[in-house]
């Protein structure tokens, strides 16, 4: 890992050499940290070199905590409260129309998790929230309020539990006594419906994942800022995402792939197959195959085992709008 000190105590950037050595920040570009945390990618960058970064979070908590790091890096640093998602209309109220690089860390922050009353961790007690813009349904809502088909394909799809229908049908009971509130009550009730992991996989891990991305469009997030990003490049512009879990990693991967001209599973019946004729890709893939953390910093920091980075750098001009670099669905 790198010797790079993150910028807030108490959080580790993943994979930061990693991240660095694929984004190439140079002086007097401009680079975007869609995912700004607890700014630690964001310091590296601008320490990097004498270059300009926008910095977005949904979360108010973590643009108050870049006050600091933006007062140090005075007219360098701009910090912008939204999602990543909305990239392009955050910067272009700002008068950013092309950038040189991008950075997304996927999921959940350190921050979050270890702060019990935002409702992200199964390992302590807090409401249950999980709300990274702290507006709209929470966790709770959905736990109290889905139907139990509903929600056991929440469990299934975002959280690939297959033990979701009996965790749904307990939820469902349980809740028609008292409210489903706190994490601790959640995480009780969904242990006894799963059998141990032998791996020490916590029995609420998947339930607790599948209700933070169904709260907050994790997913769907990923979509619209992995093209947003790439219509935004400049020629030579790189995008380098972060993903810890297979649902992230698969949409990061697919999007890659297709923006590189590597879509697997071509159609017989579409013609640029029938003519041997493929439109140019855009991209090419920097990381054929995802980069993942060195055993050092899995060992200094056990929540980066599972994170995989991938890169991709723009060939061209962008010409397509942002809709036309939709993932493509038939990559493995």
């Amino acid at each position: 890992m790198s010797e790079v000190v993150a910028s807030t105590p108490g959080h580790l950037p993943v994979m930061l050499a990693e991240v660095l050595e694929q984004l190439a920040p140079r002086d007097g570009a401009t680079y975007l940290d869609g995912t700004f945390g607890g700014g630690g990618y964001a310091g590296a960058i601008l320490d990097a070199a004498g270059c300009t970064l926008y910095a977005i979070d949904r979360d108010p908590d973590a643009i108050a905590r870049g006050a600091a790091l933006a007062a140090r890096h005075a007219g360098r640093l701009h910090l912008v409260e939204g999602r990543f998602g909305d990239m392009l209309a955050l910067l272009e109220a700002r008068d950013v129309t092309r950038l040189d690089g991008a950075v997304l860390d996927l999921g959940v922050s350190s921050f979050q998790l270890d702060e019990m009353g935002r409702g992200f961790s199964f390992r302590g007690d807090g409401p249950l929230d999980m709300r990274m813009s702290k507006h709209g349904k929470s966790a709770a809502d959905l736990v109290n309020t889905l139907d139990e088909s509903e929600l056991a394909d929440v469990l299934y799809e975002l959280g690939e539990e297959r033990y979701s229908r009996r965790i749904a049908r307990t939820i469902v009971a349980a809740r028609r006594e008292a409210p489903i509130t706190t994490t601790a009550r959640l995480a009780e009730l969904v242990r006894g419906c799963v059998p141990r992991d032998p791996s020490g996989i916590d029995g609420a891990t998947r339930s607790f994942q599948a209700l933070r991305l169904a709260v907050n469009d994790e997913l769907g997030e990923i979509e619209r800022g992995l093209a947003a990003a790439a219509a935004l490049l400049a020629p030579g512009g790189r995008l380098v995402v972060v993903a810890f879990h297979s649902l992230e990693d698969r949409l990061v991967k697919r999007f890659m792939a297709g923006a590189a001209g590597r879509s697997a599973g071509t159609s017989r019946h579409d013609p640029a197959a029938l003519t041997g004729r493929a439109a140019p890709a855009a991209f090419r893939l920097l990381t054929p195959k995802a980069l993942r953390p060195g055993r050092a910093e899995t060992e200094a920091n056990p929540r980066a085992r599972s994170a995989r980075l991938r890169a991709i750098e723009r060939l061209h001009p962008a010409s397509l709008a942002p809709e036309h670099l939709a993932a493509p669905r038939d990559v493995a």
